[in-house]
């Protein structure tokens, strides 16, 4: 994972966190603009979550924080 994916999805989970608490979940699509962009950074997270990670469509920010954070 590049360390532009891990910084925007670390922001993003601590944003949701501080807005939400510790229960928020989040999908990949949470780190992207409804305007797909970034077509290589939204398939860079799509891969890891899905195919390296084996997540469900929604976890807990938490979660997904501490798993980036340990990659």
């Amino acid at each position: 994972m590049t360390e532009v994916l891990k910084q925007k999805i670390i922001g993003v989970c601590d944003t949701k966190i501080a807005q939400k608490g510790a229960d928020v979940g989040v999908s990949f699509y949470a780190f992207f603009k409804n305007k797909n962009d970034t077509p290589e950074l939204l398939m860079e997270a799509a891969t890891w979550w899905i195919k390296t990670q084996q997540l469900d469509h929604f976890e807990k920010a938490v979660k997904i924080k501490m798993l980036v954070e340990h990659s």
